[in-house]
C-alpha cells in the first residue's frame, strides 16, 4: 500500500477514536465510530484476496448495522428526553438498543458470529488493529453509559461471551480464529464488571491490549497462522517460542503472569457484590479457555524432537522484521503482576 495512503488511513483511525473519546454529543460519537469503520475497511481489503474481500464485506455490513442502531437509539433518546448528551441515556428502550448495537460493534455474544470469520480473512497486523484499537471507542461509550443500562443485560452478555469465547476456541486449528474467540471471552470479562467497578474494566482492557499485541506480533515474527505450523516454529526461534508459550498462558490468566491480575480483581469485585454464582461461572469459563491456550503451548513446546511431527521443519533464517515492539509487549505481558498495587492506585 502507498505510504501516503497508509498514513491517511492510520491518522483517520486515530481521529475517529479521539472524536468518540472527547465527544459529549451523540452525533459526534457516532461520527467517530463511522470514521473508524471507513478507515479500517481499505486496510482489511488491501491484499485483494477473495477471503480478505469477504471479511471486509462482512465487517462493513455488521458495523453499518450497529451504527444505524446507535443512530436510531440516540434519536429515540433525544425524542424522549429532549437532549443529545451521551451521559443522559434515560429511556429504557434506547439504552437497551444502544447496548445491543455496541455489543455488535465489539463482538459480544450472542452477536459475535462475524468476529472469527472476519479475523480469519485478515493478515496479522490488520487483525491486531481490529482486536485492540477498534475496541477502544465502543468501550468509551459503554463506560459513559453503563449506569443507565440494565445490570441483568450486562451480566448476561458478560457470562455468555466468556462461555462462547471458551467453547468456540476449543476445536479450532486456525490461530486467528482462536485469538478471535479469546477476544470475545476477554470482552465478556470487561463488560460484566463495568457496572460495579469501571476502573477494573479499564485495567482489563489495558492488559488485554498488551497481551493480544504480544500474541499477534509473536505470530507475525514466526510467520505462522495455523497450529500445525506453530509446532515446527521451535526450530526457527527457540527463545521466541518459549516466550510465546508464556504469552498464551498470560492470556489464559495464570499466575504469576500479567493476565492473572484483571481476572483476580474482577472475581474479587463480583464476590464483594454478593454474586458468588456469577463469579464461580466466570472462573469455570476461564478454565474452558485455558484448555485451548494449553493446546497451543503443547503444540509449541511438547511436540519437538524426539516426538514425531508431520510438518516440515523450517530453516533457522534471520528475519528482517523489527522486534522492539514485540520485546516491549512481551515483557509487559509477562511481568506486570508485581506492580499490581501501583497500577490499582493509578486507575482506582
Amino acid at each position: 500500500m502507498n505510504p501516503y495512503v497508509l498514513a491517511i488511513l492510520l491518522s483517520s483511525l486515530g481521529l475517529g477514536t479521539t472524536l468518540t473519546f472527547i465527544g459529549s454529543h451523540w452525533l459526534m460519537a457516532w461520527m467517530g465510530l463511522e470514521i473508524n469503520t471507513l478507515a479500517i475497511t481499505p486496510l482489511m481489503a488491501q491484499h485483494h484476496h477473495p477471503r480478505a474481500v469477504e471479511a471486509t464485506t462482512k465487517y462493513f455490513l455488521t458495523q453499518a448495522t450497529a451504527a444505524a442502531m446507535i443512530l436510531f437509539a440516540s434519536t429515540t433518546n433525544a425524542w424522549t428526553m429532549g437532549q443529545w448528551a451521551i451521559d443522559d441515556l434515560s429511556d429504557p428502550l434506547a439504552s437497551t438498543m444502544f447496548m445491543a448495537a455496541l455489543a455488535l460493534k465489539i463482538g459480544l455474544a450472542p452477536v459475535h458470529f462475524w468476529m472469527p470469520e472476519v479475523m480469519q480473512g485478515l493478515d496479522l497486523l490488520t487483525g491486531l488493529i481490529l482486536s485492540t484499537w477498534q475496541k477502544l471507542a465502543p468501550f468509551a461509550l459503554i463506560l459513559q453509559t453503563a449506569h443507565a443500562i440494565d445490570p441483568l443485560l450486562l451480566t448476561t452478555l458478560g457470562v455468555m461471551s466468556t462461555l462462547v469465547g471458551g467453547w468456540g476456541g476449543l476445536n479450532q486449528t486456525q490461530l486467528r480464529k482462536i485469538l478471535a474467540y479469546s477476544s470475545i471471552a476477554h470482552m465478556g470479562w470487561m463488560v460484566i464488571v463495568i457496572q460495579y467497578a469501571p476502573h477494573l474494566t479499564l485495567l482489563a482492557l489495558g492488559t488485554y491490549v498488551i497481551m493480544t499485541s504480544a500474541a499477534f506480533l509473536t505470530l507475525k515474527m514466526l510467520l505462522t497462522t495455523k497450529v500445525n505450523t506453530l509446532a515446527t516454529a521451535w526450530s526457527k526461534s527457540p527463545v521466541l517460542v518459549s516466550a510465546a508459550a508464556l504469552v498464551m498462558l498470560s492470556l489464559a490468566g495464570l499466575p504469576p503472569l500479567t493476565g492473572f491480575l484483571p481476572k483476580w480483581m474482577i472475581l474479587q469485585e463480583l464476590s464483594k457484590q454478593d454474586l458468588p454464582i456469577v463469579a464461580t461461572t466466570m472462573a469455570l469459563t476461564a478454565l474452558i479457555s485455558l484448555y485451548f491456550y494449553l493446546r497451543l503451548c503443547y503444540a509449541m513446546t511438547l511436540t519437538i524432537s524426539p516426538s514425531t511431527i508431520t510438518s516440515t521443519t523450517p530453516w533457522r533464517t534471520r528475519t528482517a522484521q523489527t522486534s522492539l515492539l514485540l520485546a516491549m509487549f512481551t515483557i509487559a505481558t509477562l511481568g506486570l503482576l508485581p506492580m499490581a498495587p501501583a497500577i490499582l492506585m493509578l486507575i482506582g
